[in-house]
């Protein structure tokens, strides 16, 4: 039987135009990927190309090596060690917290660290900086370096890094000067000084290294070595050299910093140092007690032991007591005291005044040291024996309309900064009447100004603040002539072989117009406290071959032990340096002070010292 019968369906229009859309789609589609496949292998291929082959190089950051710093002999301070570090860069750390917790693990182990306190550090320097790249382990050794390069698909966002770690030789001197050097932080990008500056590089964060670090610090270099696809290290591909930092010569002289750390570690434990040339404000040795090693801050430090550097029951070992310092300066401020009356006209060199060993003022008596009585002086024996009441005297003749004292004192160089360069200066405090009566109006004190305050601040006592290198620059000004001098710390900008790139030129003096006459009573007046008898300071440098002016202070703490300071001129009489020391709880400046100040001159001017220098002399 023949199906003739049987008729196919037909197609129809609609069904037509669908079949028509359909392939229509599916041909553009295979067009598209067609084009798409042509562009990338014919038109970008190239370009991949080399993204795959960056895909199979790793760079290693190579952080220059910081200039070395030199004392004024080429003697090395500070200088560099190559390291290797582990670091982590946030971006490339896992998103999911799990597999980012298996990372530190396994970093952890490979480091023999607590993964519990790796994370806890690592995340907590992540909260706070986010783009940091947090240094989990210096000093590694390659071996480990290697492991972590050649499984990096174990370790994603664990870098290695070779870094050059500072080496402070020293230890403890010098420490305050040379300061020490951090990871940057983000304020310190946004400031011009760190152009340059990536998060992660090392940086001057105190001292002499924050001071100069534009010229310290060096310019980074990179390793670029190739992984292959399971990121195993195969070859080292290229280096880019690092830069290193410039040379940087101080005024500074090694030996008499150690020898003046050395004296004043003798004393109490808390006190400070400047010895400068009286004629260019070159600084030879700055030192405070007590100090401490700059190494620790080449490795992370731990909260606990920064805070122990800040501890008021440790000393505050990062204060830098020569510069920060606030205190009373018992009679070393009687030089400014003469200064002021004689260039004011309230004294001449041979105006005599009695010295009955008390002054009375209304109801209050102002006694002498020891309750002395010195009779009728002139001001050469008044600075010889310290006499107070003396000036006590020209205190109460100074406290008058334009406070001469004050005036003289700010022109010395008291309460204001010396200028010198090093971050981080205070400039004390020089008492006025109308600081006072401001203070007493905001309640911050008990009484507005009187006479009394004068008296006080005519002997360096009351509420005046003060510290070594202000009373080394005031007795420079009177050593020199009337030059201000601006203390400095940098001598010139050199290369690693020391040729002289840059020269750091002495900023200029402030000028002051004084008698010769007064200067020299002045000088002479030191002189015999140092050399004559009855010299408050005359036993402490008795057979010492160099003639030196210098003058002793006992500065009085309510409820704490005297405070003890010596300011020394010499050779006498052109002197060249000037020494300013001081002991926080050191007694009488005989006793303490002077000779501490005897062991920095003996090494200064090159005498050989026997035996242990004894204290003594009137009391002051």
């Amino acid at each position: 039987m023949y199906l003739d019968n049987e008729r196919r369906p037909t197609l129809t229009p609609q069904l037509a135009f669908r079949v028509a859309v359909i392939g229509g789609v599916a041909l553009v589609m295979f067009g598209l990927i067609f084009f798409r496949l042509w562009y990338l292998q014919v038109l970008s291929g190239d370009k991949y190309l080399a993204e795959a082959s960056d895909n199979r190089v790793r760079e290693i950051k190579v952080q220059a090596p910081r200039g070395e710093i030199v004392d004024r002999h080429g003697q090395e301070l500070v200088d560099n060690r190559s390291s290797l570090s582990i670091k982590l860069t946030p971006d490339k750390l896992p998103e999911d917290l799990g597999e980012r917790e298996e990372v530190y693990g396994r970093l952890a182990k490979l480091l023999n660290l607590n993964p519990r306190r790796l994370e806890k550090r690592v995340e907590g320097e992540l909260k706070k900086l986010p783009f940091a790249k947090p240094t989990v382990k210096q000093d590694v050794r390659w071996e480990l370096v290697a492991y972590v390069l050649e499984r990096s698909r174990d370790f994603p966002g664990v870098e290695p890094e070779s870094e050059f770690l500072r080496e402070y030789s020293h230890g403890s001197v010098g420490a305050h000067l040379f300061g020490y050097v951090g990871e940057v932080n983000e304020k310190q990008l946004e400031d011009q000084r760190y152009n340059g500056v990536e998060l992660g590089d090392r940086v001057g964060q105190a001292g002499i290294e924050a001071e100069y670090d534009r010229f310290l610090r060096g310019r980074n270099g990179a390793a670029r070595v190739e992984v292959d696809a399971l990121g195993n290290l195969t070859k080292t591909l290229k280096r880019v050299d690092t830069q290193q930092g410039s040379q940087l010569r101080l005024s500074l002289d090694l030996d008499v910093q150690e020898a003046a750390q050395q004296a004043l570690a003798g004393g109490t434990g808390r006190g400070a140092f400047a010895v400068m040339d009286v004629n260019n404000g070159e600084v030879l040795a700055l030192g405070s007690q007590p100090s401490f090693d700059p190494t620790i801050f080449t490795k992370p430090l731990l909260q606990k032991r920064l805070d122990a550097l800040s501890s008021d029951d440790l000393g505050k070992p990062l204060f830098n007591r020569a510069i920060q310092g606030g205190y009373p300066t018992g009679s070393t401020f009687k030089l400014i005291t003469a200064t002021a009356a004689l260039e004011s006209g309230h004294l001449t060199p041979e105006t005599v005044l009695n010295d009955p060993g008390v002054l009375r003022v209304g109801t209050q008596e102002f006694k002498n040291a020891g309750n002395a009585v010195h009779g009728a002086l002139a001001l050469r024996q008044a600075l010889t024996v310290s006499s107070d009441v003396f000036f006590y005297q020209l205190g109460q003749y100074m406290d008058e309309k334009g406070m001469p004292l004050q005036k003289w004192g700010h022109r010395l160089g008291i309460g204001r900064k010396t200028g010198i360069d090093l971050p981080a200066e205070e400039p004390g405090r020089l008492p006025t009447p109308r600081w006072r009566d401001r203070w007493y109006k905001q309640g911050l004190t008990d009484r507005p100004w009187s006479v009394g305050d004068n008296i006080n601040l005519s002997v360096g006592q009351g509420d005046l603040l003060s510290n070594p290198l202000q009373m080394a620059v005031a007795y420079a000004a009177i050593a020199n002539g009337g030059r201000v001098l601006r203390p400095r710390l940098g001598l010139r900008i050199e290369d690693a072989s020391g040729r002289a790139l840059q020269q750091l030129d002495a900023p200029t003096a402030r000028r002051l117009k004084l008698s010769k006459t007064n200067r020299d009573a002045i000088l002479e007046g030191l002189y015999g406290a140092a050399n004559e008898p009855g010299g408050t300071s005359t036993p402490v440098f008795e057979g010492f071959p160099i003639p030196i002016a210098g003058k002793t202070g006992t500065a009085e703490h309510v409820g704490k032990p005297d405070q003890s300071w010596y300011v020394a001129l010499a050779p006498y009489p052109d002197p060249k340096y000037v020494v300013a020391v001081t002991d926080e709880a050191g007694g009488f400046g005989a006793d303490t002070a002077a000779p501490m100040a005897r062991r920095i001159l003996a090494e200064l001017l090159d005498v050989k010292e026997t035996g242990l220098v004894q204290g003594g002399g009137a009391p002051d």
